[in-house]
């Protein structure tokens, strides 16, 4: 058996330090939410008509038609989906509830993002921090403690 040394942290254990990752990506997706003007958004659907122009210049064709295809016949259901994922990415990652799922979920959001906006990645950091986020509290296990997912026994 391989033994690994302790893991030295100050003030809190490294599980903890975690979980304070955890909350803060969850914190940082209710905020993407709570921004978002939603009388524009819902009643106009400012934020799909917004990734359609993006999306109409996009260098990729692949983009332009997978979103022509899925995004531009449906607008009211996908300004629900992203309001909604990003409600429940912000709301299952600071719970800690279904970590896991919220963590793959976030990167794929995230990932979705970033290629519509491919153009200007100098603008994406924000979107790849919560990607480096997600992966390590992912694949750390992020959800030891302070979680509804250690608290029910789940993962």
């Amino acid at each position: 058996m391989i033994e690994r040394p302790l893991v030295k942290t100050s003030l809190l254990s490294a599980p903890e330090w975690l979980a304070v990752l955890r909350i803060g990506l969850g914190l940082w997706w209710l905020e993407s939410f709570r921004h978002k003007n939603l009388e524009a958004w819902i009643k106009r659907q400012a934020g799909i008509a917004w990734a359609g122009d993006i999306a109409a210049k996009h260098r990729w064709p692949a983009v332009r038609k997978g979103f022509d295809a899925i995004v531009k016949p449906h607008p009211k259901t996908m300004t629900w989906v992203v309001l909604l994922s990003e409600l429940s990415l912000g709301l299952g990652i600071t719970l800690g509830l279904l970590t896991p799922v919220a963590c793959i979920a976030s990167i794929l959001l995230n990932l979705t993002y970033f290629f519509l906006m491919i153009h200007d990645w100098a603008e994406q950091g924000q979107n790849l921090m919560m990607v480096l986020a997600a992966v390590v509290v992912l694949g750390a296990h992020g959800w030891q403690v302070w979680s509804l997912d250690h608290l029910i026994g789940i993962f």
